[in-house]
């Protein structure tokens, strides 16, 4: 019995024996012939490169805005009247003093009739004193009467022209209240809703209707507060031309920036800004959307690569090259500007060999094999295998 238990267990310390043996030498290298386990050594990685252009690159910038008339005046009565009669049409185009309104003046022109009046009153009044005055003084030269008397006739007569231009300015002010009587056109510009008819009693907190300028005219938009230097810029050299184009038409407008904003907005990180158009053929209706187009600054000489050889990851934004020993280097850039499928960049020196596709299956210091113009780089093939 004891014998029996002392072999069993010599049994199974010669299994586990074998069985530690074989897992120390798993990784032993394969007799000749045989194929090399998975994880091995991989082969270079199949790339397509281009080298960096140089070339100057207009910084388009472009948002949707929204037309702006430059003046918009609400039309009010400055007295309490009756609308005597409507000059103007709904719709209509008039300029600037055009007689739009006309209010019942029988109370103002009764008030400047008396104030003329009594402006021809105090006319004859010093007149009268002026004369008296005059004979004082000749009286007095022959000591016919005091000096006394003369120097009360001289403050006559100042009391009386003093009156008198009182009197004078009493009736331009009958003057303007009588001009308001009269609504004019403040400017150039098209005509609004009418809101009265003739009979209607109107006060000054009632609105007649409004008159809009149509040209020139503006368009606001808002920009990104980092292209707010480059504007800057552009604005000190000269004019900066703007282009709209309205929805669903191709037909563009071209106008210049007329207005930056003194502030940026905090909280959307925007710049609001101006254009100013001509407005002749009153293509530009205020409150429409249109879409805008400036060229805030061009960016000379820049380094030009092809957007989608750039990698964004956690680590940056990069590219990678092919270095001297035909391995892949990482390149560290900054996107500067985006147009198309190509990107403005800063980094790179522009004799780098940027690769293009394949980057993939890249890894910093992996080899890579240059793929000839005719044959697709790896990462295409991968494509089509994993379409397969």
């Amino acid at each position: 019995m004891k014998k029996s238990s002392l072999a069993l267990l010599v049994g199974a310390i010669v299994v586990v024996g074998g069985g530690i043996w074989t897992m120390t030498h798993q990784g032993a290298a394969p007799a000749g012939g045989q194929k090399p386990l998975a994880g091995g050594p991989q082969g270079p990685t199949t790339v397509s490169i281009i080298a960096p252009k140089k070339q100057d690159v207009p910084v388009v910038l472009q948002a949707n805005g929204t037309v702006t008339p430059i003046s918009t005046v609400d039309l009010h009565p400055q007295t309490t009247s009756t609308i005597a009669k409507v000059h103007i049409k709904e719709g209509q185009f008039v300029k600037s003093g055009e007689l739009m309104f006309t209010l019942d003046d029988r109370s103002e022109r009764a008030n400047m009739d008396k104030a003329n009046a009594q402006v021809e009153r105090d006319r004859a009044a010093l007149a009268d004193y002026e004369r008296q005055y005059r004979r004082s003084l000749e009286l007095l030269e022959k000591k016919f009467i005091a000096q006394g008397a003369v120097d009360t006739l001289k403050s006559q007569v100042d009391s009386a022209r003093a009156l008198l231009n009182a009197d004078i300015a009493a009736a331009r002010s009958a003057g303007v209240d009588a001009s308001y009587t009269a609504i004019r056109a403040p400017m150039t510009g098209r005509v609004g809703a009418i809101n009265v008819y003739p009979g209607s009693l109107v006060q000054m907190t009632t609105s007649l209707t409004t008159v809009t300028q149509l040209d020139p005219i503006t368009v606001a938009f808002t920009l990104p507060e980092t292209s707010l230097a480059g504007l800057m810029a552009a604005q000190r050299q000269g004019a900066v031309p703007v282009q709209v184009t309205l929805d669903n038409s191709s037909v563009a407008l071209n106008g210049k920036l007329s207005f930056i904003d003194n502030t940026v907005d905090p909280v959307a990180g925007v710049i609001r800004v101006k254009a100013e158009f001509d407005n002749r053929d009153t293509t530009l209706w205020p409150g429409q959307y249109v879409n805008t187009k400036l060229i805030s600054h061009v960016l000379k000489d820049a380094t030009v690569i092809p957007q989608n050889a750039i990698i964004s990851n956690t680590r940056g934004t990069f590219i990678y090259a092919v270095d001297k020993d035909q391995s892949a280097k990482v390149v560290n850039i900054k996107r500067l500007y985006a147009f198309g499928e190509s990107a403005a960049v800063s980094g790179l020196n522009g004799d780098e060999q940027v690769i293009v596709d394949g980057k993939q299956n890249l890894r910093p210091g992996g080899k890579v094999r240059i793929a000839a113009a005719d044959k697709p780089a790896d990462a295409k093939l991968d494509g089509s295998k994993q379409k397969g």
